[in-house]
């Protein structure tokens, strides 16, 4: 009885190894693609869960209102994304401007600055290191801990004659 229910069973390829081996590599196959879109359903959110399974509609109407929804849900999406993209250059356009009105000031500044040093060097007497501008530019060190330039000292330089 058992010799004839393995045969029935199986039919005329119940012994065929080929075969009993081509369907293992299928269900092997079709375990590993089941596993995959398990992994990939739980890594999607709700609205791309929508694009990973294939849905199948009883008809056409049916089709056509679930994809009208899907579309407003990514219409309004895509909106909120371009509202988000001008708020973003507006706020960079108003940083851009801040940025450029502090540039014109300092530029200002710096040219006031340069003005004063340069009305202000000729009262300097000629025997004070300060009377060049240049040497003290080049012995000026910039202290990242302060924030701040170490100028040297004035010294007044006097000649003696002999």
């Amino acid at each position: 009885l058992q010799m004839l229910e393995q045969q029935v069973v199986g039919g005329e390829q119940a012994k065929n190894k080929d075969l009993k081996e081509k369907q293992k590599r299928r269900k092997k196959y079709a375990d590993e693609r089941r596993m995959q879109l398990v992994a990939a359903l739980q890594q999607s959110n709700e609205d791309s869960g929508d694009w990973v399974l294939l849905n199948v509609y009883d008809s056409i109407q049916e089709e056509v209102r679930a994809k009208s929804k899907l579309l407003e849900k990514m219409q309004k999406k895509l909106r909120a994304a371009e509202t988000e993209i001008k708020d973003l250059q507006s706020e960079f356009e108003l940083e851009k401007i801040d940025y450029l009105g502090t540039i014109r000031r300092l530029e200002r500044d710096l040219l006031l600055f340069q003005q004063l040093l340069d009305q202000v060097q000729s009262l300097v007497r000629r025997d004070c290191n300060y009377s060049n501008l240049e040497k003290i530019r080049r012995e000026s060190v910039w202290d990242e801990e302060t924030g701040c330039w170490k100028i040297p000292e004035p010294v007044i330089q006097k000649t003696r004659l002999p």
